[in-house]
């Protein structure tokens, strides 16, 4: 007879929040980073910079930090440290607003320019919208965008045809087809629990 092999038992799942973990997921949020060069002897007090990101978590916001710290100045996270990080939050999020983002991507043919208008609630709504479009529209990866500026335009400012068709002052959304529900002051559809006939939805 063959010899019989028992094989070890496989090791167990992580947990579920760490089982599906991309590099942008959820809503965006704005951060606030500020890091400068470890400091040494030759340069006790080196300068700090302080940069607006917008990122899903901190620690994600820490790392594009050191990615055009790289960039822009010679440091890096083994050479520098991490004095702050702040989540900004917007204090007025009960008004839709307009607003504009100059960014730059890499694509599959090179590096491009753009700029785009959106309409949100908050800034962090409105770069989770151009994240998902550029996502669908481009194919365009998170680690691609590069956003370069962001502002709140007025309704006269704007450009896209998509912003456009909400801006003017009078904007109406008909309701075609309502239902009437057995509310407290309001005659419900039908009196009964069943009917026969089919209720007509039309306005009338």
């Amino acid at each position: 007879p063959f010899p019989s092999f028992s094989r070890p038992p496989l090791p167990p799942p992580p947990p579920f929040p760490y089982t599906h973990i991309m590099t942008v997921c959820g809503p965006m949020k704005q951060y606030q980073v500020v890091g400068r060069k470890a400091p040494t002897e030759a340069f006790p007090n080196p300068e700090a910079y302080r940069m607006i990101i917008f990122a899903p978590n901190k620690v994600i916001a820490r790392s594009k930090f050191w990615y055009f710290m790289q960039q822009f100045r010679k440091m890096k996270k083994t050479t520098g440290e991490i004095i702050d990080v702040n989540e900004i939050v917007e204090k007025n999020k009960n008004q839709v607003k307009n607003y504009g983002i100059w960014l730059r991507y890499d694509s599959r043919s090179g590096t491009h320019n753009m700029y785009r208008e959106y309409r949100d609630l908050s800034l962090c709504g409105a770069i989770t919208q151009l994240y998902d479009e550029m996502a669908g529209r481009h194919r365009t990866r998170p680690r691609s965008i590069q956003i370069i500026r962001t502002a709140e335009i007025a309704a006269s400012d704007c450009k896209r045809p998509d912003t456009l068709q909400f801006v003017s002052k009078d904007q109406k959304f008909p309701l075609p087809h309502r239902v009437d529900s057995a509310k407290r002051g309001q005659k419900a559809l039908s009196d009964t629990t069943f009917s026969v006939g089919r209720p007509t939805t039309c306005f009338r």
